[in-house]
This record gives structure tokens, C-alpha cells and sequence, in this order.
């Protein structure tokens, strides 16, 4: 217990500090400690909940969060996710870790392109916004991460949505798709409730640290710190998927 409050600690410490979602992190990391893939990602899923439920309420109290556009693309994600318990379990580990592997390497891109914003906010079509949250929720809840990261740029890029109001949809949305994801992965049998609980509760504490620290570092070497630690990453998936 006390090796999964340091865990839960140090993902949210990171998770606050460079401002990405917990499962892009922790998924490895529990990888790297012993656990198998689907456990994996069952516990990342648990530990979203927390964190999406606490940044949510802080983003809505700054005013940064337009609850009826997410609204929308928040019940695509949560139907979506539904599906997410049956495809971890029909796909096999190395799949899962292949799939999570573009994912990161997509994070690592988006370093180094910057999402233009547009200087008018364009008129969003209801079905495909829920479209669009329906295959994210899906597609990101299978793999245990929150797809926030896929999301905002697509809100930033296509809809002229501004980068802080996206960036607090993104997480709102997870809200949704970790929800469901969290009772499509029970029913599947993924969800260790014990160590997701434990590592969610310490995140809290970590995400509200490695805020306070982010302000502490200039914005070059917080940059060039998160291109190491997705470097770290890429690297060691492609590590386990080569069956080194």
C-alpha cells in the first residue's frame, strides 16, 4: 500500500507539473512494476476518475469550462467507453501495447506542433460532436487513457475553440469516458479497486504539488523535460513489444 500512495503521488505530481492525463503515465509505469496490461489499464482508468472529477471542478471555478458544448461530446465518450471492457479483452497485451505506443508517440509529435487557434469560434453540429466523443471514448478508455489529448487539438483546430476552454473540455470529457470506461473494465474483470483507489486518492495530493512547481520552472526546460520523459516511454513499449 504504501509502494501505491508513492506511485499515485509521483503520477500526479508529474501529471500537474507538465499538465497531461494520468494514464499516459501511469500505464507504463505500472508496466515497469510488474503489472499486466489489462490490469494496467484498469487501474489507470480508476485513478482518472479522481483526477478528471478534481481538475474538472478547479477548471469550472476559474470559468473555463462551457459544460453544454462538452455536454455533447461527453455522453458520445461515455457510450463509447461501454465498448472499452469488451475490446481490452478480445485484444491480446501486445495489441494494447502497440495501440498505446501511437498514442504516445502522437503526445511526443504534438510537442513540436503547435495547434493553431482560430480568431472565430465556428458553429459545432450536435451529432458530430457526439461522433467524435464516441470514438475517442472508446478507442482511448481500451487502451486507459483519457483522450483528452486527441481531443483538444481537434476542438482547437477545427471548431476555433480557445486552447484554455479545449484544454478544460478535454478533462471534463474524461470524466465521462473514465466513468464508463471504470464499469465496462468491472465488468470485464480489469479493475484491481484496491490499488486504483489508493493510487487515485494520492494523486490528488500530486496534482496539486506538481502545479504549484510548474509555475517554479521556465516553460523551455519543462518542455525539453516532457520530450525526455515521452522519449522514455516510446522507447521502453517498443522495448516490450520487440520481446526484447
Amino acid at each position: 500500500m504504501f509502494e501505491l500512495i508513492l506511485l499515485g503521488i509521483f503520477v500526479g505530481v508529474v501529471s500537474g507539473f507538465f499538465g497531461i492525463g494520468g494514464g499516459t503515465i501511469l500505464v507504463p509505469v505500472l508496466l515497469i512494476t510488474g503489472f499486466d496490461m489489462k490490469t494496467a489499464i484498469g487501474v489507470s482508468v480508476v485513478q482518472m476518475v479522481f483526477s478528471s472529477i478534481y481538475g474538472s471542478y478547479l477548471n469550472n471555478k476559474k470559468g473555463t469550462l462551457d459544460i453544454v458544448m462538452v455536454a455533447t461530446i461527453g455522453v458520445g465518450g461515455f457510450i463509447g467507453a461501454q465498448l472499452s471492457g469488451s475490446v481490452t479483452s478480445n485484444v491480446n497485451d501486445k495489441t494494447l501495447e502497440m495501440v498505446f505506443l501511437a498514442f504516445a508517440i502522437f503526445a511526443l509529435l504534438r510537442l513540436f506542433v503547435k495547434t493553431r487557434e482560430s480568431q472565430d469560434k465556428k458553429e459545432t453540429s450536435k451529432i458530430l460532436l457526439f461522433i467524435i466523443g464516441f470514438f475517442i471514448g472508446a478507442i482511448s478508455m481500451s487502451v486507459g487513457v483519457g483522450g483528452s489529448l486527441i481531443l483538444v487539438p481537434i476542438l482547437v483546430g477545427f471548431f476555433g475553440v480557445p486552447l484554455k476552454n479545449a484544454t478544460s473540455a478535454g478533462l471534463f470529457f474524461v470524466v465521462f469516458s473514465s466513468v464508463s470506461g471504470l464499469l465496462s473494465h468491472s465488468i470485464e474483470g480489469h479493475v484491481d479497486y484496491q490499488s486504483g483507489v489508493a493510487i487515485g486518492l494520492a494523486s490528488l495530493l500530486g496534482v496539486y504539488t506538481g502545479v504549484h512547481l510548474k509555475h517554479k520552472v521556465d516553460s523551455v526546460l519543462q518542455k525539453r523535460l516532457l520530450s525526455a520523459f515521452y522519449l522514455t516511454i516510446v522507447a521502453y513499449l517498443t522495448y516490450r513489444i520487440m520481446g526484447a
